[in-house]
């Protein structure tokens, strides 16, 4: 796939590093299966690990979570 960011780039199968922060509640996951592009960086995430990933944040929100840093299982 192109890379819709620079227009330069292809995309490959890769990892990310996801922070998402919310109501004071900070989730970084490492290790996401993600495409990346070879020449920007920028990173594709899928929609149904992304849904995974908001669940998991909305998880640690409800539970008072501050900070939470994971590595990402499938």
């Amino acid at each position: 796939m192109q890379c819709v960011v620079c227009r330069q780039g292809e995309t490959e199968p890769g990892t990310a590093t996801i922070t998402l922060i919310r109501d004071g509640t900070t989730v970084v996951v490492k290790g996401v299966p993600a495409l990346v592009c070879d020449n920007c960086g920028e990173e594709y995430i899928d929609e149904e690990i992304t849904d995974e990933l908001l669940k998991f944040a909305e998880d640690a929100v409800s539970r008072g979570v501050e900070i939470d840093v994971s590595q990402y299982v499938a």
